[in-house]
């Protein structure tokens, strides 16, 4: 890790982390107190991913996320309680209780979910760079997607036209060795991820995810990159996620030796430590982190169990139309 980052903005680092750990760690006790329902994936092990990567993006530039995306979220600047209220289901939510943990949106933040379908938010990054491009604004539309998503067509597609359209893209590919349940050996017979954005002619770089500041470096290099007309860019993220794929994996597929030499990389762990070198945190200071952090996401439970539930007659609202199909009776 580099030395001579300001201490104002390791300590921001940090706390950014440390917000996406706690945070999913109350989610999943809430959803074991079945407060939270449906589907739960969470972030814990990759922080370091969301929290190094949104340090070089804009409020004018656009974010695409995947269904693992609380802790892109609130790095993001949706606030705890609007994120909370949208896992609890209650109208106060950032999608007005209607998407849940898995579709977190928010058209004021230029966050396009949550995107339930492994690769399906790539070809709306596009669209959305595309759109910028054709109104000659210097935005850059950043999308994040699995290494299983790597595999899907949509993938291909996306990088053959971002590189043909030189669209203002970056793809962030978060590689945490498993798609759902499958190692990516098992699927992918070129395991060098990187690599396959090559071959669209995108410049392509991969990088430890599990080191903050590493990340923060490799995605700010790419951003400039395409703010200056050089087109789509594409980083990988080498990191691991220490929780199943979600809540109801039972996770029979990994050793535990295998998650516990990644644990020893804990992302939050090992900055806390260079930081500590540093003389820039102590006990005291960590301590004092954890509580204020700690206060935000209590008062987002309770903002959260203080909701309100749609009203069945509004169930009907924001569908493409209320007229009944030709030829069925109303």
């Amino acid at each position: 890790m580099s030395g001579d980052i300001p201490r104002e903005h390791a300590l921001h680092l940090l706390r950014e982390m440390l917000r996406i750990r706690l945070f999913e760690e109350k989610c999943a006790e809430l959803y074991g107190e079945e407060k939270i329902r449906g589907f739960l994936h969470l972030y814990i092990g990759e922080e370091a991913v969301a929290a190094g990567a949104m340090q070089s993006l804009t409020k004018d530039d656009a974010i695409v996320a995947t269904y693992r995306e609380h802790g892109h979220a609130l790095v993001r600047g949706i606030s705890a309680n609007a994120v909370m209220a949208e896992m609890y289901g209650k109208v106060e939510g950032c999608s007005r209780g209607r998407g849940g943990s898995m579709h977190i949106f928010s058209a004021a933040h230029r966050f396009y979910g949550g995107n339930a379908i492994v690769g399906g938010g790539l070809p709306l990054a596009a669209g959305i760079a595309l759109a910028d491009k054709l109104r000659g604004v210097s935005h850059v539309t950043a999308c994040f997607f699995g290494d299983g998503a790597v595999a899907e067509g949509a993938f291909h597609e996306t990088a053959n036209l971002a590189a043909l359209w030189k669209l203002p893209l970056l793809l962030l590919c978060e590689n945490n060795l498993y798609a759902m349940g499958t190692a990516l050996e098992r699927a992918q017979s070129e395991t060098d991820l990187a690599r396959k954005a090559a071959a669209y002619r995108i410049p392509s770089t991969s990088v430890d995810g599990m080191d903050v500041l590493a990340v923060e470096a490799a995605t700010r290099a790419a951003c400039d990159a395409i703010r200056a007309g050089a087109g789509p860019q594409f980083v990988e993220l080498r990191t691991y996620r220490f929780r199943a794929h979600s809540m109801f994996d039972p996770d029979r597929y990994r050793d535990k030796s295998e998650v516990g030499r990644w644990k020893e990389r804990d992302p939050i762990m090992t900055f806390t430590a260079f930081l500590r070198g540093r003389g820039d945190i102590d006990d005291a200071g960590l301590d004092a982190l954890r509580k204020e952090i700690e206060s935000e996401i209590a008062t987002a439970v309770a903002f959260a169990e203080a909701g309100q539930w749609e009203a069945v007659s509004d169930l009907t609202k924001f569908v493409y139309s209320e007229r009944p199909l030709a030829g069925r009776a109303s």
